[in-house]
């Protein structure tokens, strides 16, 4: 018998001063069997960071023909796709193929030997943004995690914070490749 996806509810306040965007938001995330705490809230932050109307969760590690988090379109057509983790080149290309702009962000100690074997091979990728969160940074993500979640979500000057009512994560995004504008 398959395992079931176990369900978790945030309401997150965000915001963003630097793109002008204050919002509450309620999320239902189902986190797969073989997820992580650590990479379900990388998830919760991408969605955080990225929030505009059309933004969902999706099926993720449940479907691997989708992202962990896509913004569409009133037409269906896919503005936004996020993943999360170490895709490899077929999928980048597939994502940046089928989306205008895909973003990826790593959060492993292994990310650098992941992208420099990949960094050549999608330099030609032009929708395409990969960030680099330090495993140390996603580890006290981590730790924000429980069945129902209250988050408060803050990006001024360049500055990233994801509290609760007992933790505060100072964020950094490196970014290893940037799409171009």
């Amino acid at each position: 018998m398959a395992l079931k996806a176990t369900i978790y509810k945030a309401e997150l306040q965000l915001a963003d001063v630097d793109h002008h965007r204050y919002d509450a938001l309620a999320l239902t995330i189902a986190r797969h069997p073989s997820e992580t705490d650590e990479r379900m809230m990388v998830r919760v932050l991408m969605y955080a960071l990225y929030a505009r109307d059309g933004i969902a969760l999706t099926k993720g590690l449940f479907d691997v023909d989708e992202p962990e988090i896509w913004v569409k379109d009133l037409t269906g057509a896919i503005e936004l796709w996020i993943d999360i983790g170490q895709p490899d080149e077929a999928r980048l290309r597939r994502a940046c193929g089928r989306a205008a702009q895909v973003v990826v962000v790593c959060h492993a100690s292994s990310c650098d030997v992941w992208w420099k074997g990949l960094e050549g091979k999608v330099a030609r990728l032009r929708n395409l943004t990969v960030l680099r969160l330090a495993a140390p940074t996603a580890q006290a993500l981590a730790a924000l995690a429980a069945r129902t979640m209250r988050l408060q979500c803050l990006v001024q000057d360049g500055a990233i914070t994801l509290s609760s009512d007992t933790a505060a994560v100072e964020i950094v995004l490196d970014t290893l490749k940037r799409a171009d504008d």
